[in-house]
């Protein structure tokens, strides 16, 4: 890697050992709860995130932990965070639950509200993806070093251009702006993955765009945006503007845009993003 975070190899490290705990209950039958919102939660979240939690403390105690299975904080305490992790330990709870491979282990920095990297691991392949604006990015393969990935401007000749949509997830806003894209760019082509693995799609160049105006929790994005970021991309509100993670007292996200950062089609999905 050509530059590098001193707490990202560490960090790369923690997210693999906590792929590790979740492992043995995949496709074990595991027993389901439901939470307060009722979204759904298992003992191998509750493993991954005691890892996790354990790990970065000894990294360096004195950065803050916010987790999807640890978010009770309440905002006058995270108000006066300056540097805090930003944690999903099991993103994508239900396609684990179906026994699909598609679910993340995902480990952010935040410092000032925005990504300094993050990391998205899989538990199942052992690949990882991790990155951060200024950083670069890259994908390792399991027992393969590391290979630095970037963003695609334009679909290759030939190929439809790629939108990323969630399998679970939509809304009328959503299909609007891809009826919207597809009159202004052609037929569309829809690839639909779970996690954080929608931002790695086009991190790695095999898609071009990925709106969400459907609802998302803070710990489900940051750590694949910093991937985004690292490998020539950006994560936009619908207004354009940089999109961040300020401490306020809800932890939904606003609707969001991820895309490459010199795509000649940024302004029309901004402008079918306002709709």
């Amino acid at each position: 890697m050509t530059s590098s975070h001193p707490l990202l190899p560490g960090v790369i490290e923690l997210a693999r050992a906590a792929g590790e705990a979740i492992l043995p209950f995949w496709r074990a039958g595991v027993e389901v709860s439901s939470k307060a919102d009722d979204s759904p939660v298992t003992a191998a979240d509750l493993a991954a995130h005691h890892v996790i939690v354990d790990g970065l403390t000894a990294l360096d105690p004195s950065i803050p932990i916010l987790s999807e299975e640890d978010c009770g904080i309440s905002l006058a305490e995270r108000q006066a965070w300056t540097r805090w992790w930003l944690v999903d330990p099991l993103d994508g709870t239900k396609e684990f639950i179906a026994g699909s491979e598609e679910f993340t282990v995902n480990i952010a920095l935040i410092e000032q509200g925005r990504v300094v990297f993050g990391v998205v691991s899989m538990p199942t392949n052992g690949r990882c993806y991790f990155g951060g604006a200024g950083l670069g990015a890259w994908r390792s393969d399991a027992g393969e070093a590391p290979q630095p990935i970037a963003v695609r401007n334009a679909p290759p000749a030939g190929e439809a251009f790629t939108v990323v949509a969630s399998r679970r997830h939509s809304s009328p806003e959503q299909e609007r702006l891809l009826s919207g894209l597809s009159a202004s760019l052609g037929e569309l082509a829809l690839a639909n993955i779970g996690s954080s693995l929608k931002f790695c799609l086009l991190a790695e160049g095999a898609a071009d765009c990925y709106p969400r105006l459907a609802p998302t929790s803070q710990w489900d994005t940051a750590a694949a945006q910093g991937v985004l970021e690292g490998a020539g991309g950006e994560v936009l509100d619908v207004e354009g503007q940089a999109f961040t993670y300020p401490a306020r007292e809800s932890l939904l996200n606003t609707f969001f845009l991820a895309l490459p950062a010199k795509a000649a089609w940024r302004e029309t999905l901004l402008r079918l993003a306002r709709i």
